[in-house]
């Protein structure tokens, strides 16, 4: 038997946030990678391959589709965006066959359609998929995407030290910060960190915008439901620290892909918007179902998540059917 669980909106709660001005409401926009993943053969599969064109093609379509006029505005990159080895001053490089004009530039056409530019980096040895890692690299890395003027720094945590995340994360939101570029950081801290010990997470909503708590979400009704019920059961961790600022982050919104019927991908939109969760599309928006696309534009459940107060809901109610 599955739990379906049901959450109510608090009137009131109070929240520490990092200091940084930024993500004053939960962020909003496009990142594919779980319907892309680590797409990097251009040859065989060049639109769908993690590379410039597709992700001006994803932006143009925020756009022809109204999905920035309601609060879409970022398009993200994930993993498998740079090369295999750093350059010779130590920083991180785009593939120069899948970013031939660099991240400057896209960040620049982004900003000129209006939209923000994320990228991706882990606090580790290497990344997810074995692109060259951050750890003993923080401070190039920082100064990197200030001067590419990107705008959301999602940092993982693959192949890190789970013993050095607590003071890692922290010294990279100081970095951030100290280069006067405005980037939101989206941590992965607490993930990692769970295995072993109990997040503390007073001190992650100091230094992190946004936070990925669970598994990434996968295709499926049973993924979708399992980080509901996650947050269900931890929700006395979660729901005090959201707040303006600060968002618990449950993966991205698989609405228009393979796994979801009609009414489960309404069902997530919904939980996510009462999480006051970042709204993050993983689908391919050139060839998006209208069912699907009315579900992600509904404005009602978008002014939910997108409420200035910034108050998580709380699960008040498990049935069991």
């Amino acid at each position: 038997m599955h739990e379906i669980s049901f959450s109510l909106l608090l009137l009131a709660h109070v929240s520490l946030s990092l200091d940084n001005g930024l993500a004053r409401t939960p962020p909003m926009g496009f990142l594919g990678w779980e319907r892309f993943r680590c797409d990097v053969n251009c040859t065989e599969d060049p639109k769908n391959c993690i590379s410039e064109q597709f992700y001006l093609e994803q932006a143009d379509m925020l756009i022809k589709l109204g999905l920035k006029d309601l609060g879409y505005n970022h398009v993200n990159i994930d993993d498998c965006w740079d090369t295999k080895e750093r350059n010779s001053e130590g920083r991180l490089q785009p593939d120069p066959k899948r970013f031939p004009h660099g991240m400057k530039y896209l960040a620049t056409k982004m900003h000129s359609m209006g939209l923000k530019l994320g990228i991706y980096a882990d606090y580790g040895t290497e990344t997810c998929q074995g692109y060259p890692g951050s750890v003993g690299h923080l401070e190039i890395d920082a100064q990197t995407f200030a001067e590419w003027e990107v705008d959301m720094l999602k940092m993982d945590g693959c192949h890190s030290n789970r013993s050095t995340l607590d003071k890692g994360y922290p010294e990279m939101s100081r970095l951030l910060n100290k280069t006067g570029r405005p980037i939101i950081f989206s941590c992965s801290w607490p993930d990692y960190e769970r295995h072993h010990k109990n997040p503390n997470y007073t001190l992650i909503a100091e230094y992190c915008n946004m936070w990925r708590n669970y598994l990434d979400v996968q295709d499926s009704w049973d993924s979708v439901l399992g980080i509901i019920n996650y947050y269900g059961d931890n929700q006395d961790y979660f729901q005090p620290v959201a707040g303006p600022g600060n968002w618990n982050d449950p993966d991205m919104i698989i609405a228009g892909d393979f796994g979801l019927s009609l009414d489960q991908a309404k069902s997530q939109f919904a939980v996510w918007a009462i999480f006051a969760a970042p709204l993050f599309l993983s689908v391919d928006l050139r060839n998006m179902r209208e069912d699907m696309f009315e579900i992600v534009s509904n404005n009602e459940i978008i002014e939910v998540d997108q409420d200035p107060l910034g108050v998580m809901g709380r699960r008040v109610v498990v049935v069991s059917v």
